[in-house]
């Protein structure tokens, strides 16, 4: 899994980088956690507010600092095997 914490650096985009490893530790998911501070890159994402968290590809919050309760929901939907398959 791959998380992303977008954000110039602001205050606010540090406390989210801290809440989203914070709550990796908490889980034990193994996650990689990327902080993104080039605007173009940001922009790419289709985000102009900060901080922002992308999970697996996917925008997930911005604007604000996201909660423990959805961070945990987001990364358990990601870390979910998918259903079909020969296994699933």
């Amino acid at each position: 899994m791959e998380i992303k914490v977008l954000g110039p650096g602001c205050p606010k985009c540090k406390q989210t980088e801290k809440v989203v490893r914070e709550v990796l530790a908490e889980t034990g998911v193994n996650a990689s956690v990327e902080k993104v501070t080039d605007i173009r890159t940001i922009a790419e994402f289709g985000v102009f507010g900060t901080p922002a968290v992308v999970v697996d590809g996917d925008v997930k919050s911005v604007g604000k600092i996201p909660s423990k309760e959805d961070i945990k929901k987001w990364i358990s939907i990601s870390a979910a095997p998918a259903k079909g398959g020969c296994c699933g």
